[in-house]
């Protein structure tokens, strides 16, 4: 599991999957902070980006000026990875499937042919979450 620490406003925590090309990142440059499906196998930054979601918006957060724990867990085969904020899972990308859930459900777009990442919807998904938690959880125990 990889973390970081940080104060809303200036994060960055990229995480790799064991499964290459995979990369999760985690992100706050000011206003708001987004989790990204990527792709490392593509030389252009922008084309490495699968998708995005809204985790938050800084002037919606609560205590804006605390800092927060930040961790990205992978799944056994590296398909998939969830965000957890402060334990509390936001996001989750299944790269298998091509498809993200994050709290927000946003942003969600009309999806152009020849699109391969669902991005029409982001809504949360309950179970999606507690298969992949039941999926690590049952190799930590029998570790």
């Amino acid at each position: 599991m990889d973390t970081l620490t940080f104060t809303p406003g200036l994060a960055f925590l990229s995480s790799n999957s064991p499964a290459v090309p995979w990369t999760a990142v985690f992100e706050d440059e000011g206003p708001a902070g987004y989790f990204y499906a990527c792709d490392r196998s593509h030389e252009r930054h922008e084309d490495a980006i699968l998708d995005s979601m809204l985790i938050y918006n800084k002037s919606a957060l609560k205590e804006p000026g605390r800092e927060y724990l930040a961790a990205v867990q992978w799944s056994p085969d590296g398909q998939q990875c969830v965000l957890y904020i402060d334990g509390s899972a936001q996001a989750l990308i299944d790269f298998a499937a091509k498809m993200s859930f994050c709290r927000s459900d946003f942003p969600n777009f009309v999806e152009a042919q020849g699109d391969t990442w669902r991005k029409s919807s982001h809504a949360w998904d309950p179970a999606a979450l507690e298969r992949f938690e039941t999926a690590v959880y049952a190799v930590d125990a029998d570790a």
